[in-house]
This record gives structure tokens, C-alpha cells and sequence, in this order.
């Protein structure tokens, strides 16, 4: 398992990269980045349903969608997204939350006792979700991708995500709501205090320790012409419902 964090943090070249990885290459791969602030809408939803469109330009949110699908989530530099691009394994269950597990286990090693949910997703014990997640399965390929809350602004997260003038006549998959915490927060509220450098740095160094493997930079200029960038700063494909 290759380790590749991207160091842009422009929602529209990470999610040309990720598809990228994900269609182009064939080796296993954990990649990591973090967003502006954004939105991010799966494959299959409505966003007029989904997001306060007028909030999101108020704020300069961008709006997005993916190629998994999902609920619609918020993005911006409190968040951490991860993304496990994999060739598929024929005695595995593509759709199951082994792929979580990790996650989960370095995150306890740091000192969040996190659990995983009915919907893979991720929980702390005072009842309130840190991480969602959502899946692509192709033939030959897997990508299985989520958003951990560190330090997000959660002021923005419930705003943009609380869409007005929904029109039911458009079908599509709707979010789940869920009450949210930030990491950082609940570390807070039990006598700690943690910076979001060093939670990123525990966390990186943690995911190199259990593959034994150093995190890469990603070079973005090498693939610039070979990335769908085009296509995720096109209405036609992000407003599509």
C-alpha cells in the first residue's frame, strides 16, 4: 500500500486526481488531502435537494459532485479526507467496512475511541459521527473514500448542508442527517488538548509505521494533462440533477 498526500487543496484538481488514481493506475494506494471549502454531493443526488446553493455562494462554497456515491458532505481545511484506491480481491466483500479499520485503529492509537456504524461510518462515544463515507466498485477497481471532522467549521457544515426549496419531482439519493463533532473538540471537552498539526502528523506517521512505507507528495504538474479537470469545473456534470 502506497502512501500519497496531494498538496493542493483546490477540491476541483483532488477530486481530478482521485479519479484519475482510481481509473488510470493499478497499484493499491491510501491517498490523503484537504479541501477549500466546499461541497461535495454524490453521484447520484439532487443537489437542489441537498444544499443551500445561496449559502454556498454567499460563502464562496463550492459546490461538487463525485464519482461514489453517498450523501453530500461538507468540506474545508478541518477535514481530512482519505481515500483507499484498490484492485479488487475476489474472496473479499467490495461494499463491507474492512476498509475502515485502519482508519479506526490508528485513530484509537492517537486516543479517539471511534466505532464504526451501520452506514460505514465513524462514531464517537458520546453519540456523534466524525466521518462518513462513500464507495465506487468497478470490474478491477475499488474506492473507498471518507472525511474525518478534525476542526472543520461546523457553523458552514450545517448551513450549506440544510438546503432550502427542495423540488421533490427530481429523484435522487438523499443524505442521512447525523448530529457532528469536530476530533479536536471532543479531545477538548475530555481535559486534552491537540493541535491540528499534531493530530496530522500522528495520523500520517501512524499510517507510514503500519505499511511500512513513507507518504509520497504527490507531483500534480507530472499528470496535469492527463487529469478530468475540465470535467469537475463543468455545471453539466456537478448540477446534473
Amino acid at each position: 500500500m502506497q502512501i500519497i498526500f496531494l498538496p493542493s487543496n483546490n477540491p476541483v484538481i483532488n477530486l481530478a486526481v482521485e479519479e484519475y488514481l482510481f481509473s488510470e493506475r493499478k497499484d493499491d494506494i491510501m491517498l490523503l488531502y484537504i479541501n477549500d471549502k466546499s461541497v461535495i454531493v454524490g453521484s447520484n443526488q439532487v443537489v437542489q435537494n441537498e444544499v443551500n446553493i445561496e449559502y454556498c455562494r454567499r460563502n464562496d462554497i463550492q459546490i461538487l459532485r463525485r464519482i461514489s456515491g453517498g450523501g453530500a458532505v461538507y468540506h474545508d481545511n478541518g477535514n481530512l479526507n482519505f481515500s483507499f484506491i484498490t484492485n479488487r480481491k475476489e474472496d473479499t466483500l467490495a461494499l463491507s467496512d474492512e476498509f475502515l479499520k485502519p482508519v479506526v485503529e490508528v485513530l484509537m492509537q492517537i486516543g479517539f475511541p471511534v466505532r464504526i456504524g451501520q452506514r460505514k461510518d465513524l462514531w464517537l462515544p458520546d453519540e456523534f459521527k466524525i466521518c462518513g463515507t462513500a464507495s465506487k466498485v468497478t470490474k478491477n477497481r475499488e474506492l473507498h473514500h471518507g472525511t474525518l471532522l478534525f476542526d472543520a467549521n461546523l457553523v458552514h457544515l450545517h448551513n450549506s448542508l440544510h438546503a432550502e426549496g427542495k423540488d421533490i419531482t427530481k429523484k435522487g439519493t438523499a443524505s442521512v442527517r447525523s448530529k457532528v463533532k469536530n476530533l479536536l473538540q471532543f479531545q477538548s471537552e475530555n481535559g486534552q488538548k491537540m493541535y491540528r498539526e499534531i493530530f496530522l502528523e500522528r495520523f500520517y506517521q501512524r499510517f507510514e509505521t503500519k505499511y511500512s512505507t513513507k507518504m509520497q507528495i504527490f507531483e500534480i504538474s507530472k499528470v496535469i494533462d492527463l487529469l478530468p479537470i475540465a470535467k469537475y469545473r463543468d455545471n453539466a456534470w456537478n448540477f446534473r440533477k
